[in-house]
């Protein structure tokens, strides 16, 4: 999967955004630039929310929440939330996200009650409306391929008249449409800071940015990590999970013992994984036990070597690590992979070969960075790196 370009008219502090992924660029790496509180996060969450938890019931919450700060222009019949291109290998779908009066009208005409206090999960039901107003929506929807995503309230006060969100999929009817959005759903992932500003997480946890908190306190409160089941394509930097690279190590093996059987080279596998992992830690390199039970890393200090644990690990080589076992662990390929901010902790030159390091560890991914590294930037000609509002150029200005 491939995304070509993104439009969003107006949302939040985004406004006329037009930005174009080329396809036929190598590697397929593009910086996403902007001043702070140019919309880089927001624009990567949108994108995320939409394209990976649309497809899903049990995200709609997410997409609830992102949504209730979009009040659709009620003096105009259609509201455009985003379209999308995306290039699924053979061809280009062109995917519109909107909000329709004339939909509302359908539900809420003469149908007084409003949204209740909790939006039920089964937002799919229409809320428990009439049948024949179910019956009259989805008739119309049906008729025009058109795909009822959530229905959400546009403020926080849940009592508001509820808006629908709607998408479409260009020359796909409603069920190929939905099919192709299930299966793009599981090609769009979103890594980021814990500490960052989720717009698609919930009120509480979102009022921790507008009072006085430390980072650790927001760590403590945000339980973000027991929603990462519901989100399976979210990830955080902030942490490296050991049983992960033990099941790396684990995998590894048995893909050898697999080859001994097919009379290839008996440690292929293993030997590469430990190449790629002590790359990444530059000087030090990865010890295990042979149950795999205890991992620890030698550091060659003036000839003598000094035996480390993970957590002695600096942050920048925690964090490096980390994004390589998320990406080998998951198996993400062939995928939109939007991540904000990843030059944080890291050296300007891991800054600059981290595009490199993208690109080894998964050359079939689209990598779009949200950054204000201008040493990220110089590892990719000015063309690749786009921007919000204003047009950033390596060779001109810093992001």
């Amino acid at each position: 999967m491939h995304l070509l370009r993104v439009q969003v008219p107006n949302f939040r502090g985004l406004n006329q955004v037009d930005i174009t992924f080329e396809k036929d660029f190598f590697p397929r790496t593009f910086p996403l630039g902007s001043q702070n509180g140019g919309g880089k996060s927001t624009l990567l969450q949108l994108i995320f929310t939409l394209l990976h938890c649309s497809a899903s019931d049990e995200r709609e919450i997410f997409l609830q929440n992102l949504l209730y700060r979009f009040n659709p222009n009620q003096s105009s019949g259609k509201t455009i939330l985003a379209i999308f291109d995306i290039w699924d290998g053979s061809q280009i779908h062109t995917i519109e996200f909107f909000s329709d009066k004339k939909i509302d009208a359908i539900i809420f005409k003469d149908y007084n009650e409003k949204l209740p206090s909790s939006i039920p999960s089964n937002t799919k039901g229409f809320l428990g409306l009439p049948d024949k107003k179910i019956g009259r929506l989805s008739d119309y929807l049906e008729g025009e391929n058109l795909l009822f995503i959530d229905l959400y309230s546009s403020t926080k006060n849940q009592s508001s008249e509820g808006k629908i969100l709607l998408c479409k999929i260009e020359n796909l009817s409603s069920n190929e449409a939905r099919i192709f959005l299930d299966k793009l759903s599981r090609k769009v992932f979103l890594a980021s800071h814990i500490t960052q500003d989720f717009l698609f997480m919930s009120g509480e946890y979102r009022k921790l940015f507008s009072e006085k908190k430390d980072d650790s306190e927001k760590n403590d409160c945000s339980n973000i990590n027991s929603l990462k089941t519901k989100i399976p394509g979210f990830f955080t930097y902030d942490f490296l999970a050991i049983d992960l690279v033990n099941q790396l190590f684990i995998d590894a093996r048995n893909k050898d013992r697999n080859a001994i059987k097919d009379g290839e080279d008996s440690n292929y596998h293993e030997t590469l994984l430990k190449q790629d992992i002590n790359s990444i830690l530059i000087n030090k390199k990865i010890n295990f036990s042979p149950d795999l039970n205890q991992i620890t890393f030698k550091l060659d200090k003036q000839g003598q070597e000094v035996d480390l644990y993970p957590e002695d690990l600096s942050r920048g080589e925690l964090k490096r690590l980390s994004i390589y076992v998320w990406l080998k662990y998951n198996e993400i390929k062939d995928a939109i992979v939007l991540m904000d901010e990843i030059e944080i902790t890291l050296h300007p030159d891991w800054q600059y070969i981290i595009i490199s390091d993208l690109e080894k560890w998964e050359p079939s991914n689209q990598y779009i960075l949200a950054t204000h590294s201008y040493d990220l930037c110089e590892a990719l000609t000015p063309a690749h790196v786009k921007g919000i509002k204003l047009k950033l150029s390596c060779s001109a200005s810093k992001v």
